[in-house]
């Protein structure tokens, strides 16, 4: 059942859900500006908004990226790399950094989409910009904690970074236009780098770790889908490819897919939801009777919550041996039904490329 609906400015940004609040990226098209809004979870009610201006032309919508919010802070990227953090409860501005101006980052070609990361009151960010690949920013008072060099001048993609334990050490896993690198979270420091994994036109979906120190890259426009091995010895550091497989196995153009209980659950090129095994093998596919095209997914409560792209909502149970559609029903009307969503407290937050629904999923 639908509880409230807001239109929101034309993209794919989600929303992040705490302390029945939902905070949002969004482009105000009429006053060109980037705005960061806050609407209640209960109403949709708006309480709050910040915005700067900024002249952003249509390119298959403007916004895109999903805030952090973490001790009493929202921090969110917009479509041109201004992060901002404000007061999570009353928007007040904190600080900001111009990656563009003043770290030289490059916009990727469809607009940012990477979304910045919150971990241990820190900021995670990937400037990918003249000097530095990635930096660590104090949530609180916006002071650099440590930096990240780029002499690999690689540049930005949509890809947001993933925290993966690898080898006994947290590390931060970014994938630049060129290659991919893992950073050690406590320093800053580069441990590994890899240019087996690069896409020529864009990439998107963020690398997945896997038990026994594995990483999982997939990716679009027939760029099909990778296993790594990280290994350490003696405190050197070595990248392995253990399997390769074409889009026709697995690739993901625009969604990141899921580990769930030793599988990965994701939305291959042709549009078929696929269960892989933690080697890359497939379980099961959906059928070309049930695609899903660039939509979100997500699983809560042992269930994959798949949407295509005009806004169906399908709920199908996540077991690795069969594909088990349970319901689904259509909950938006427009198009473009591609940013992620959220799920708090029984009530799911989506959105199509122009308005946000909130759902009551426990509504009989």
């Amino acid at each position: 059942m639908q509880l409230w609906s807001v239109e929101v400015g034309e993209g794919y940004a989600g929303a992040a859900i705490e302390n029945g609040r939902v905070y949002l990226m969004d482009y105000d098209h009429d006053a060109r500006a980037d705005v960061m809004r806050c609407l209640s979870l209960a109403s949709g009610e708006e309480l709050w908004r910040l915005s700067y201006p900024l002249e952003v032309k249509r390119n298959h919508g403007m916004s895109r990226t999903v805030p952090a919010v973490a001790d009493g802070r929202v921090v969110a990227m917009g479509p041109k790399c201004h992060v901002t953090c404000l007061d999570a409860q009353s928007g007040e501005f904190q600080w900001g950094i111009d990656l563009v101006r003043e770290l030289g980052s490059k916009v990727p070609p469809w607009y940012a989409g990477q979304c910045p990361l919150i971990d241990e009151g820190r900021v995670i960010l990937a400037p990918a910009g003249d000097e530095l690949l990635m930096m660590a920013v104090d949530l609180q008072s916006g002071e650099t904690v440590w930096t990240t060099p780029n002499p690999m001048g690689w540049e930005m993609t949509h890809v947001s970074i993933v925290p993966v334990t690898l080898c006994g050490r947290k590390t931060y896993v970014y994938c630049g236009h060129r290659g991919v690198a893992g950073v050690a979270a406590d320093t800053g420091e580069i441990l590994w780098q890899s240019d087996s994994w690069k896409i020529s036109l864009a990439t998107v979906s963020s690398p997945v770790g896997l038990p026994d120190d594995r990483l999982f890259f997939s990716g679009g426009y027939n760029a099909g889908s990778l296993l790594m091995q990280i290994r350490e010895e003696g405190g050197k550091w070595t990248c392995e490819e253990l399997r390769r497989f074409d889009s026709d196995h697995f690739g993901a153009t625009q969604q990141t897919p899921i580990l769930f209980e030793d599988h990965l659950y994701g939305v291959r090129p042709n549009g078929e939801l696929v269960c892989l095994d933690d080697q890359g093998g497939i379980q099961w596919t959906s059928g070309l009777d049930h695609r899903f095209g660039l939509g979100p997914f997500m699983i809560a409560d042992g269930y994959v919550l798949a949407m295509n792209d005009e806004g169906r909502l399908s709920l199908i149970e996540a077991i690795p041996d069969r594909f088990e559609l349970v319901e689904e029903a259509s909950i938006l009307e427009g198009h473009d039904s591609w940013g992620p969503m959220a799920i708090a407290g029984g009530r799911l937050i989506a959105r199509d490329l122009t308005k946000m629904v909130c759902i009551d999923l426990e509504a009989k």
